[in-house]
């Protein structure tokens, strides 16, 4: 079930920024748009996309993961198949909110959602592998994808994809257990003092907006620098195929960062797992200024993999363990929801620092403040405690 649901994650790339990244240039050339533009119907897309998500974890916690994700995956490979048709910036933007609803959003919801309510034994270990086999496919996924648009073009890229999601995803959901969101509740997690707080109770804590504020961070940064890749790797003298390449250092670095912090995230408090992802992004950004291609270049894909591998192999694992699994779905979809919106928010502000200075340097380290402000919240805000009011 956890390598299954790991592979559901990893077809989430063609509604990811990494599998959309290698189709940005493609896109401008061919329906003859700015990167401005493009970026604006990103941003919009993606924030109609986020809007479903609260909804998706409702029906995540009424009807069961599994169901939601055969569902999902169907609608996702439709939704592909639909974008092929884009002919125009307003086709693009209807293209970007379903796939970003569908792949980025609801398919990764329920991928994690089914593993968190399900699996009590090193349920941390079990979401790190997880989100690595999602985060190495997701990862890997711009250097076939680059290659394919090459060869044929953007609509036939969007096709295949179409095909593979249709005939992995839902056979595996198919296959998945059936995760009954009662019976997901009949056996508290043994480090929770409760079997799951309620919506309401979680959003009045602290923890659950620096957890939130990192996924907020770590999806508005990383998806910046992802879309823009080609571009800004670009600047720093990166040929288009190195800096596409440059997701294979990534990967490695995710992968490993994925599964060792996931496997901690029995161990200790999850909020050391945010410190280091913030630490992470911090130095990434603070670091690009001086990179160029070959060895330097491989150290920012490492630390950049770091950064956003960190952060998936802890986040699920911090939400189970501090809020428990009756209410998983609810609470993690309004997460997920503002973690979505703020991918949307990186890439434009990236495009017009672009296009005000001519360069992203000034736009990256101003950015280096948000994650070096959520680092230091997460080791001063004091972990949830449910108060017997509220539990009553």
């Amino acid at each position: 079930m956890v390598v299954g649901a790991g592979i559901v994650s990893a077809l989430t790339a063609p509604g990811q920024t990494a599998g959309l990244s290698p189709l940005v240039d493609p896109l401008i050339r061919t329906l003859d748009i700015t990167r401005t533009e493009i970026s604006t119907a990103y941003l919009i897309g993606t924030l109609v996309g986020a809007g479903a998500l609260p909804f998706i974890g409702r029906a995540l916690d009424r009807w069961g993961a599994r169901s939601v994700m055969l569902i999902v995956g169907s609608v996702f490979a439709l939704l592909l198949a639909a974008a092929s048709f884009a002919a125009d910036i307003l086709g693009l933007t209807g293209a970007f909110a379903g796939l970003r609803m569908a792949g980025q959003g609801a398919l990764s919801l329920a991928a994690v959602t089914i593993v968190a309510r399900t699996v009590f034994h090193r349920s941390g270990l079990a979401l790190g592998i997880t989100s690595a086999i999602g985060s190495a496919g997701i990862s890997l996924a711009p250097l076939g994808v680059e290659r394919l648009v090459a060869a044929t073009d953007v609509p036939t890229t969007w096709r295949v994809e179409s095909l593979v999601v249709l005939a992995i995803v839902v056979p595996i959901a198919l296959l998945l257990p059936k995760d009954s969101p009662v019976r997901g509740t009949s056996r508290p997690h043994p480090e929770s003092a409760d079997d799951g707080w309620e919506l309401r109770e979680a959003l009045r804590t602290g923890m659950f907006w620096v957890l939130t504020a990192a996924i907020f961070c770590t999806g508005m940064l990383s998806t910046a620098l992802a879309f823009h890749q080609i571009s800004i790797l670009g600047q720093q003298g990166f040929s288009t195929l190195e800096a596409a390449a440059n997701f294979l250092p990534q990967t490695i670095t995710a992968l490993l960062a994925t599964l060792g912090v996931g496997a901690l995230a029995d161990r200790i408090d999850p909020r050391w797992g945010v410190v280091f992802s913030m630490a992470m992004m911090a130095g990434t950004l603070l670091f690009l200024p001086f990179v160029a291609s070959g060895f330097l270049g491989i150290v920012y894909g490492l630390l950049l993999g770091a950064a956003g591998g960190g952060l998936r192999g802890i986040e699920a694992a911090a939400f189970v363990r501090y809020f428990g699994r009756r209410r998983i779905g609810t609470i993690r979809g309004v997460a997920t929801s503002i973690g979505l919106a703020s991918t949307a928010l990186g890439p434009v502000v990236f495009a017009l620092g672009f296009a005000a200075t001519g360069s992203y340097l000034e736009t990256v380290l101003v950015s280096a403040l948000l994650p070096l402000a959520i680092l230091v919240a997460a080791i001063v805000v004091r972990a949830p405690v449910r108060s017997s009011a509220l539990s009553d």
